[in-house]
């Protein structure tokens, strides 16, 4: 298949003219849409309607588009890498937003050697989608977590989709709070504790292919009755840290982190649940020097 095909069907699906899509390459419109008719005729599918009042893209053309697009940006990063004679290295990784992990990164990131021309992903997100980030994106590496009543389940779904796992650490939750929130002087808290307290939660914990009603039960505190969803981590560490009436349910957090933000860090006596932390990549893919200085450092920050 031409590449070329992949970025005039591109070009003409952003701009929904061939006309306009034919100025912007630089080409006569007669040759783009032979060119579109070429590539519709290699491929057997229809990927433009076209009518009186324009193109629109066709369901299998939408579909098209989707893998056309991947392609595209991998042969930009391709060029990219190589055009101006260097090799960048690239580390993407997904994880959940655990403070352990944060500080791990941290770390590595002072050891990769400055010399070096390297680009750092590190994407915080829920347990499905860095699983889809691997199997469809260009992650390598990705650290899911999941309650172990959910063990089957996911690892059914890792061995379906051929990646590989490690586990990492298990944990029961914990509470963090400000230091001067009235529950901080309790050495161990009760979840009646916390009636009148804020809870602040992400709002995407869910996994799409399992019942929300069923994963909210298991993950959530249903007697929680005040609420804040948030997305990025620093949001929740300042929320703590400007307020005495809130909470959060988190993975050990480093004493650094808690020194820096006015934080304490208590169990909660009725917290049974088992929680899992663990390491995915395709099976078969070879870790390279700078993954394995990640996971260095993130058994280093586990041991702490």
């Amino acid at each position: 298949m031409n590449i070329m095909w992949l970025k005039y069907a591109a070009e003409v699906a952003k701009c929904g003219s061939f006309s306009a899509a034919a100025k912007n390459l630089f080409m006569s419109q007669p040759n783009l849409s032979r060119a579109i008719k070429e590539l519709e005729s290699f491929l057997g599918i229809t990927i433009f309607d076209r009518s009186a009042k324009g193109i629109a893209l066709t369901a299998q053309g939408e579909e098209f588009m989707h893998y056309a697009k991947s392609i595209l940006s991998q042969v930009d990063q391709i060029e990219n890498m190589y055009s101006k004679g260097t090799q960048t290295i690239r580390f993407l990784i997904s994880v959940p937003r655990a403070s352990y992990i944060s500080a791990a990164f941290a770390a590595f990131s002072q050891k990769v050697s400055r010399e070096k021309h390297i680009e750092f992903f590190y994407k915080e997100t829920n347990t499905f989608r860095s699983i889809q980030n691997i199997l469809e994106a260009d992650y390598r590496l990705g650290i899911i977590r999941f309650e172990s009543t959910f063990d089957k389940y996911f690892y059914d779904k890792l061995e379906q989709n051929n990646l590989h796992y490690e586990p990492l650490t298990e944990f029961r939750y914990k509470i963090i709070m400000n230091e001067n929130n009235p529950l901080a002087s309790k050495e161990t808290l009760r979840l009646a504790d916390l009636k009148d307290q804020t809870i602040i939660a992400h709002a995407d914990p869910y996994v799409p292919s399992l019942p929300v009603s069923f994963v909210k039960k298991h993950e959530l505190q249903e007697e929680a009755p005040k609420r804040i969803y948030v997305f990025e981590r620093a949001s929740q560490f300042e929320l703590l840290a400007a307020n005495t009436d809130m909470y959060m349910w988190v993975s050990s957090v480093p004493e650094t982190t808690l020194r820096r933000y006015s934080l304490v860090q208590k169990n909660c006596s009725e917290n049974k649940r088992i929680y899992k932390d663990v390491l995915i990549y395709k099976e078969g893919y070879t870790l390279t020097d700078i993954d394995k200085l990640f996971i260095e450092e993130l058994h280093a920050s586990i041991a702490r």
